[in-house]
């Protein structure tokens, strides 16, 4: 065979294996609302730039009991390619060959392009579609498991990694997303649990759909497991590009810079209230102060008292944590310490700057949430926030009450700079609080207590809840307008860009996790 009839006996199996579980199986995963493992793929990647490797490890499967049948590609599609030109790695299940199920060469696929993510430091996406472990193999297939989790593990923190749930994904399977940066969930498509509804009806007796109990709204917006959500998978490729863009490729470069702009409006006089009761939406606010008035929110429908995620600061890429005064007042509880506690982490890990935008009354009070563990979870984000070494920017734009003030980088968990508009109100209580215990014989022996009432909580306002106190002890850097926040935060990350800091040497810390 010369060379011309070796290519095209090269040719001729690369079609035939790209075909992957046939026409038929195709046919079915597009009737079901899906795109195959590799036009999933070609939507991801920049145009030509996919390289595939591993394809002709495939098993015969008439191991499995399976006549006359092949495993190609061993249900699993692997190789690297680019998004805007900046270089990934990527593995896409194929629920068209054996419903994707996972055995011991397949895993070793996932794993040998996890190492390449690590060994080459660039950002991985792996694109889940798996009917779960491949039963016929037994314990191998557990064994890949465990491989893969280890790699994650490894690569956390090292190159940011992207988990893509776009069909089932149960069981053992579930945890490698759980191990990684972000998950993206499409509605109707990602169905994520550790044990199905047929299980569950089996042994509690409970009746429930795959849909309500794992679907990715559940996900999305109930557990917090998923932390961008999608209406469908067009849309899910193009927010994961955009998040590709804003990220670096590991954790010992920065992210891409662009060109920078201004916003394109700077209303933000015009949207906080002077009424410390009345609400706002915080992510205007991020708006008028981030290049072009983006802003990339991650874990948008879950915990929304709380609001995370990234933007552009005359053209380099920084995190935003900030409260909501929309939901809850913008208080501080269990999944809104987790939230942000992650975020921060992250962020720390891949060298992005973080901005918080402070206003909040302080932690949630009530039994649920005491029992519920907000001293464990609220202890989250003191750690997060002390541990980071980024530049570290508090921006107080009202309230910023008691243990609160100081879990969203104070000036006492080394934030580098804080600054406050002239409407904070900084203290260890709210003013009617505050009034109420220490005015409290005056107001009860008054004529008229609630005038003498209104009358105590304006004085405490004036006397301590507002941000001279703060800034006369130096906890307060600055003093600003709101249309200066854009100005000064410019100002401090330019300041701020060669930070160093000397930690004590450690194998590392344990948080209160």
């Amino acid at each position: 065979m010369n060379l011309r009839q070796k290519i095209e006996n090269l040719e001729l199996r690369q079609a035939n294996l790209a075909k992957g579980g046939g026409e038929g199986a195709i046919d079915r995963q597009h009737s079901s609302g899906k795109l195959t493992a590799r036009e999933r793929i070609d939507k991801l990647l920049d145009a030509g730039s996919f390289h595939e490797y591993d394809m002709f490890i495939q098993h015969d499967a008439r191991e499995f009991g399976m006549s006359g049948k092949s495993l190609p590609a061993d249900g699993v599609i692997t190789g690297t390619g680019n998004i805007d030109g900046k270089p990934v790695a990527v593995f896409a299940q194929d629920f068209t060959v054996m419903g994707g199920s996972l055995g011991l060469m397949h895993a070793r696929k996932i794993t040998k392009i996890l190492d390449y993510a690590i060994n080459m430091r660039i950002p991985v996406i792996g694109i889940n579609d798996s009917g779960g472990a491949r039963i016929q193999e037994g314990v191998n297939a557990l064994a890949g498991y465990g491989e893969i989790f280890y790699r994650n593990t490894a690569a956390s923190g090292v190159a940011p990694q992207i988990s893509v749930i776009l069909g089932p994904c149960a069981g053992g399977a579930v945890y490698s997303p759980a191990l990684t940066d972000f998950v993206f969930v499409v509605e109707n498509i990602s169905k994520m649990f550790i044990t199905g509804p047929e299980v569950i009806k089996t042994v509690l007796g409970e009746e429930i759909s795959q849909e309500d109990l794992g679907g990715a709204r559940v996900h999305a917006e109930i557990t917090g497991n998923a932390h961008v959500y999608s209406k469908n998978e067009d849309e899910c490729f193009e927010k994961i590009r955009e998040l590709i863009r804003l990220l670096p490729a590991n954790n010992s470069e920065k992210a891409t810079s662009v060109e920078c702009s201004d916003p394109l409006c700077n209303k933000i006089n015009e949207i906080i209230p002077d009424d410390a009761s009345e609400p706002y939406d915080v992510r205007d606010v991020i708006g008028s102060i981030t290049d072009h008035s983006c802003f990339y929110e991650i874990q948008e429908l879950w915990a929304s008292n709380i609001v995370v995620g990234f933007g552009r600061m005359n053209g380099e890429t920084v995190g935003f944590v900030a409260n909501q005064p929309l939901t809850l007042a913008g208080v501080l509880d269990c999944d809104a310490s987790d939230k942000a506690a992650r975020f921060i982490r992250f962020c720390d890990a891949f060298n992005i700057p973080i901005i918080t935008l402070e206003d909040l009354p302080g932690y949630l009070p009530g039994i649920d949430q005491e029992h519920a563990g907000i001293i464990r979870h609220g202890a989250k984000m003191l750690y997060a926030y002390s541990e980071a070494t980024v530049p570290k920017i508090t921006v107080i734009l009202r309230k910023a009450y008691g243990g609160g003030y100081i879990a969203m980088n104070s000036r006492h968990l080394k934030a580098d700079f804080v600054f406050a508009l002239p409407l904070a109100e900084i203290a260890v209580m709210g003013p009617e609080g505050a009034a109420n215990i220490i005015f409290r014989k005056e107001i009860a022996e008054a004529e008229n207590p609630a005038e003498t009432r209104k009358q105590k909580v304006a004085e405490y306002r004036e006397k301590f809840a507002n941000p001279f106190v703060a800034a006369g002890k130096g906890y307060i850097d600055a003093v600003i307008a709101p249309a200066q926040i854009r100005e000064y935060l410019l100002h401090a990350l330019r300041v701020a860009k060669n930070k160093t800091t000397v930690t004590p040497q450690r194998k590392h810390g344990i948080p209160p996790f």
